[in-house]
């Protein structure tokens, strides 16, 4: 299976809402590593995910329109090398 690299940004109504949990809860589930912060801005989510690339694009696919109260309004996606950086998923705060 090919593993790939993605790097997202999420901007819109995803801080506060619950976006970064709840993207650590899918990533888990899919076996996608990598990490998920809230960007300075107060409008945007930023993330970095590894894994197959059916694994990162469920996550990407969740992303774009993310948890209950979340109101994505815009996503760019930039896909990569695979690296296997990350063992894990996790929340940078």
């Amino acid at each position: 299976m090919e593993r790939i690299r993605a790097h997202i940004l999420v901007r819109g109504r995803v801080q506060g809402v619950f976006f970064r949990v709840n993207m650590k809860r899918i990533a888990d589930m899919n076996n996608v590593t990598g990490w998920v912060r809230n960007v300075p801005d107060g409008v945007t989510v930023e993330a970095v995910l590894e894994g197959t690339r059916d694994d990162v694009e469920k996550v990407i696919c969740w992303s774009m329109r993310g948890p209950p109260g979340a109101e994505v309004r815009e996503l760019k996606v930039e896909f990569s090398e695979y690296v296997g950086e990350f063992h894990s998923f996790r929340i940078i705060y």
